[in-house]
């Protein structure tokens, strides 16, 4: 088989073709959670704890004080930067519950799958001649 239809069977499968389309529905469900997280629910939350912001939390290792995390690092001092560590945790919680809300909100509109009964068709061949084993080696 020739590299370019060996390509072309690659390319053609179908968990190729979901990965793809998954991959760029990701990517545009992303920029709607951070839109959701930075433009609706950071506003709020800036608001109710009083515009506090972490980002200038810090702890300089060299024992000097520095009113910002720029001076600190214009300084070249090395320093704990808790206040950002805090700020990505609760973006991330931020983001999680957008998600856990915009995926609760989808589910509603989804239609509920239909469930087709499997007809009882008894033992496979193979599951009957195992049967007929086991029954052979109890006796």
């Amino acid at each position: 088989m020739g590299f370019v239809s060996e390509f072309k069977e690659f390319i053609s499968k179908g968990n190729v073709l979901d990965l793809a389309v998954g991959v760029i529905i990701g990517g545009a469900f992303g920029n709607i959670v951070k839109s959701l997280t930075d433009d609706v629910l950071m506003p709020v939350l800036t608001l109710l704890t009083g515009g506090l912001d972490f980002k200038d939390w810090f702890l300089a290792l060299d024992g000097s004080t520095y009113k910002t995390l720029e001076e600190a690092k214009k300084a070249g001092a090395a320093t704990v930067n808790y206040g950002l560590f805090l700020n990505a945790v609760i973006t991330f919680l931020l983001m999680a519950f957008a998600i856990f809300w915009l995926v609760k909100i989808a589910n509603r509109f989804k239609r509920p799958q239909e469930v087709i009964p499997v007809a009882d068709l008894g033992p496979t061949k193979d599951q009957q001649l195992l049967m007929e084993i086991r029954d052979a080696l109890r006796k």
